[in-house]
């Protein structure tokens, strides 16, 4: 006796149904396990402290969240430039970027507490403020802009160079041009020293240095030296004067979104990246110091204890005159910090 076409049709039916019944919750338990994918992004190369750090951050997190997280590393402005990364990560198209913390100006005035002269003594007076309460609230003090700051990270402490052959008092710097990042603060600076602030993307210093169109620069040694401005520059004056660090930040509502393991093994992960990034900065500094001394085209010019304290004292009125905007108390924490 042959089955009936409509009772065949909901056999076949009922078949189909029972073997999706078994199908879709093995395609619901993968696609909850699908990793979290974060894009980390940067603009500088990868052989450089930054670069390394986000390396060593994804090897880190994957070893820690085995299946859970997928880390993406875009160096050099793979993704985005200098300009467009805070907006990328804002929409959700990046995870991580770890800017110059003189971009957050804009989010918080405080942040500007990082660009004043001579406040720190060395780069273990720095670490010391941030690894404080002061230091860690910054890092929480643009939430409501939608910005989570995870950990700082080093670049060094700045050294000044010109192209003229004396560099020890600030009237050796008195009507020359000065390249500059975008930041209040350091163009305050200089023109407290009577020097004229040139506000210019880092690519474009080098030849800026080689061609004239400014005297000098204030860099870490390890920029110095990458980016070779010691061979466009006849002094380095040792004024270890300001710092220039990064801070990682993320997107605070896709942090606060995460699941409570994830996010535990992200900050373990971003912690020890953190302390390695940084000891490679320090090292680097010390490395390449060494270098540009040995290369003998830049005299590198040691400062005494009076030539440092006519240098603070002429760079005095850029604290008074940003007090009111970072906060005398964070100024006094960081202060603290010096030995």
């Amino acid at each position: 006796m042959s089955i009936s076409t409509p009772l065949r049709k909901r056999t076949l039916l009922a078949a189909a149904l029972l073997a999706a019944s078994m199908i879709l919750p093995g395609l619901a338990q993968a696609q909850t396990q699908a990793p979290i994918v974060i894009k980390f992004a940067h603009v500088v190369a990868e052989k450089t402290p930054k670069g390394q750090g986000a390396l060593k951050f994804k090897e880190l997190a994957e070893k820690k969240l085995p299946g859970k997280v997928q880390v993406q590393v875009f160096p050099s402005s793979q993704l985005f430039g200098d300009a467009k990364e805070m907006e990328a990560l804002l929409l959700g198209d990046v995870q991580l970027i770890a800017p110059s913390l003189s971009k957050f100006d804009r989010y918080t005035k405080k942040i500007q507490i990082f660009d004043l002269p001579f406040l720190f003594d060395d780069i273990e007076a720095v670490d010391r403020f941030q690894d404080g309460p002061q230091g860690q609230a910054l890092l929480k003090s643009m939430t409501n802009r939608g910005l989570l700051g995870l950990a700082y990270w080093h670049n060094g402490m700045k050294q000044l160079s010109t192209n003229k052959d004396k560099l020890t008092r600030p009237d050796d710097v008195k009507g020359l041009k000065f390249r500059i990042q975008a930041s209040d603060v350091l163009e305050a600076q200089f023109k407290a020293l009577g020097a004229n602030p040139q506000k210019m993307a880092f690519a474009e210093v080098y030849q800026a240095l080689q061609t004239g169109v400014v005297d000098g620069q204030e860099n870490t040694w390890s920029n110095i030296y990458s980016q070779k401005f010691h061979e466009v520059q006849k002094t380095i004056a040792e004024t270890n004067h300001g710092v220039i660090d990064y801070m990682v930040v993320t997107n605070s509502k896709w942090w606060d979104g995460l699941p409570a393991d994830v996010k535990k093994g992200l900050t373990e992960a971003m912690a020890e990246a953190t302390t390695y990034a940084n000891k490679l900065a320090d090292d680097i500094n010390v490395e390449d110091r060494k270098k540009i001394a040995d290369a003998g085209k830049a005299k590198i010019q040691k400062l005494s204890k009076e030539d440092v304290a006519a240098w603070r004292k002429a760079m005095e009125p850029v604290w008074k005159k940003f007090e009111g905007d970072i906060g005398r108390d964070l100024i006094d924490a960081a202060q603290k910090s010096n030995k």
